[in-house]
């Protein structure tokens, strides 16, 4: 069963930057595309970035684009993203997991980390 550990999140003005991490447990990390979601108060869970398991392909949200950049290290079983110029909007939980397709961001855990906070100040 793979365990995800989510960190990084924070309290950042509107316009600056932070990067958040996830490390995977389980041998299967790196033969996995992976995805970055986040929840707003209210909302429902959205998927905002994907990677392939080689980090060649990737996939970001309209909502995201241009200013989000995900990456992973295999060698860590470690994802990130890279959050520039963020926005009130972007605060939510954000949380990582296995995605089945890369396109769809169709979560392949049920179990979920406990996420980590992006707070962004207007």
């Amino acid at each position: 069963q793979v365990q995800l550990v989510e960190s990084g999140g924070g309290l950042v003005q509107a316009g600056g930057s932070l990067r958040v991490s996830c490390v995977a447990s389980g041998r299967t990390f790196g033969s996995s595309a992976m995805g970055w979601f986040r929840q707003a108060p209210g909302k429902e869970r959205e998927y905002v970035a994907g990677i392939n398991w080689s980090g060649s392909v990737k996939y970001y949200g309209d909502s995201v684009k241009g200013r989000f950049a995900m990456s992973r290290d295999n060698a860590k079983n470690t994802v990130y993203l890279q959050m520039n110029s963020l926005k009130p909007e972007d605060t939510a939980v954000y949380y990582c997991n296995r995605v089945g397709s890369l396109f769809v961001g169709n979560p392949l855990d049920a179990n979920w980390g406990q996420g980590t906070q992006v707070t962004v100040s207007s």
